[in-house]
This record gives C-alpha cells, sequence and structure tokens, in this order.
C-alpha cells in the first residue's frame, strides 16, 4: 500500500487533489485508517489516477471524466464531443478578443450620412437577440440567391430591424430586381461596433445616438437599421427634423 504524499508523488497529483477525488468519488483510497483519517492506495489504482490525470488536463469535468471511465466504449465518443466544445470555446474567445481589441484601439464614432432611395428585397425572421445574428444571416444569404435568380445585382450589405415581438425584418439593397420594395431616402446617424450584435453593443449604440447633438433634429431611434458587415454591425437612426 501506497501512503497518500507516496501515491501523490508517483502521480503528480497533490494530495488536496486526491482527496478532492475522494470526496468526489472519482479515486476512492484503498483503504482509509478509521482512526487517524489517513488514506492509503493500491499500486493498481495509479492507472486510474493516471487517466484522471490526462483527460482533466484536457479540460474534461469531473462528472465527464467518471462516466468515460465507468463506460469505457463510451469514452471516445466523449473526449470528441469535449473537443467540439473547446473549439467552439476557443473561436468564442478568439472573436472576443478581436472585439476587444477593435473597441480599445478606437472609442465608437457617431457618423452622420445621407442614405439614397434604393430597392430591397425583405423577409422577416423569428427570433430573439440571442438567436438574431445567425437567424439574419442565414436570411441574408438568401436573399442574395433570390437576386441572383431573378438577374438582379446586389447592391450593398443586409440590414435587419426589429419588426415586431421575436422577429427581425431582414433587408438587402438590390438593383434591377422585380417584387423588390421601395425605400425612401434619408438622413442617419451611424456607429459602428466590432463582432457579433448583442444587447450589450445595441444598448451602446443607442446611447452613443441618442447623446449625439443636432440642431433642430433628433435620432429617431424608432426606425433604426442594423447593418450586417462581416466584421461587425452598424447601427443607424434616422435623423428627423422638427
Amino acid at each position: 500500500m501506497l501512503s497518500i504524499s507516496e501515491f501523490s508523488e508517483m502521480c503528480r497529483l497533490s494530495p488536496q487533489t486526491l482527496r478532492f477525488y475522494h470526496s468526489t468519488g472519482l479515486l476512492v483510497p484503498a483503504g482509509v485508517d478509521e482512526r487517524t483519517g489517513y488514506r492509503s492506495y493500491a499500486f493498481e489504482q495509479v492507472e486510474r489516477a493516471m487517466l484522471i490525470g490526462v483527460l482533466r488536463g484536457a479540460g474534461m469535468g469531473v462528472d465527464l471524466v467518471r462516466r468515460a471511465l465507468d463506460e469505457p466504449g463510451a469514452a471516445p465518443g466523449l473526449l470528441e464531443r469535449h473537443r467540439e466544445e473547446v473549439e467552439r470555446l476557443r473561436r468564442a474567445q478568439d472573436e472576443a478578443i478581436g472585439d476587444a481589441r477593435a473597441l480599445l484601439a478606437s472609442a465608437p464614432e457617431v457618423r452622420v450620412r445621407r442614405v439614397p432611395a434604393m430597392t430591397v428585397l425583405a423577409k422577416p425572421v423569428p427570433g430573439d437577440w440571442d438567436e438574431g445574428d445567425a437567424a439574419s444571416a442565414a436570411a441574408a444569404r438568401e436573399l442574395v440567391e433570390a437576386a441572383r435568380a431573378r438577374g438582379a445585382v446586389v447592391s450593398g450589405p443586409p440590414w435587419r430591424s426589429w419588426a415586431a415581438e421575436r422577429h427581425w425584418l431582414v433587408e438587402l439593397p438590390v438593383e434591377g430586381c422585380p417584387g423588390a420594395r421601395d425605400f425612401a431616402a434619408r438622413e442617419e446617424l451611424s456607429v459602428f461596433l466590432p463582432g457579433r450584435g448583442t444587447t450589450a453593443k445595441y444598448a451602446t449604440a443607442l446611447s452613443r445616438l441618442l447623446g449625439h447633438p443636432l440642431d433642430g433634429a433628433y435620432a429617431d431611434v424608432s426606425r433604426m437599421r442594423h447593418v450586417l458587415h462581416d466584421d461587425g454591425v452598424e447601427f443607424t437612426a434616422a435623423i428627423r427634423r422638427t
């Protein structure tokens, strides 16, 4: 039998970690002294400890490690799903780092611009804020395909606007497209924020747009557009003259 210190040194797992694994039932000592509470381990337990260390080092949680050890046949699939989740989180972190770098490099700046009259194709899309990006991007791709099928030319990036409860309206500017509707020319305030369009970014844009000084006019945030660019979202609000 090995003492906890000997087993710890052999397996490169700290005594505190071994006590934690004991408390969770992941690695139960071969024996526990009833009087002193000292734990002792069998040499045969080194292999299980080694596997636990490897799987935990890969970032798997205790419950997932336990299942992988208790169900060896399912272990490869569990590890593969964990790898996919790790890669998803890594992509999200890389995206967040890119957003942070862009935001720290320069503060969002409000611009005034004139939007010309145009014709657009439109598609309503169900979804809340969390679902909006993916659903809007998919709808925009469908509109591009529809425009090309009609022999039309896409003349700018798509945008979305809040149409009703849990619904977006995605619009795509096009030229020479039968069935397209008119979009009237207007003055706008716009502010660009990198990355996905979250509620926090929307609130930030709203604060910037409402706080921008205008002579004899105001930002009509009931007529906002979220213009979808590859690297971020441009929030715009129509300027209404008083």
